[in-house]
């Protein structure tokens, strides 16, 4: 299951994924998700549904400021979805949960294309 945002009624959604032992978006990790995201967010609006990430280090939330960043540079919106306790905990104390997450969705199913996390 992933989610669709009722608020950004234009933003795609793209499903992180990753292999058993990848469930962390960490120094080694983040610029990969950049290279793969920032050609979409360019493009359009995005809600990145983080469900598979357990864990995210400062550099993992760099890559995700960069990305809302490239994404209101392109005049398009970018969120995330369905952020593990731990994820979203960071993002609040951090002050960012008001502006990455979307708090407002509704649940659909998803089969489209999907961001795979590899290893550095």
């Amino acid at each position: 299951m992933t989610m669709t945002n009722s608020n950004r009624n234009d933003a795609q959604i793209f499903p992180v994924t990753s292999t058993p032992r990848l469930h962390e978006l960490v120094l080694g990790y983040e610029r990969d998700l950049v290279a793969r995201v920032a050609p979409l967010v360019r493009g359009q609006s995005i809600a990145l549904d983080l469900a598979p990430i357990e864990r995210v280090d400062a550099a993992g939330i760099a890559a995700l400021v960069e990305l809302y960043s490239i994404a209101c540079e392109s005049g398009h919106e970018f969120c995330i979805l369905n952020a593990a306790p731990h994820v979203a905990e960071v993002l609040r104390v951090c002050g960012l949960d008001r502006i990455l997450m979307s708090h407002n969705v509704v649940r659909n199913s998803y089969s489209g294309q999907q961001i795979q996390l590899t290893a550095a």
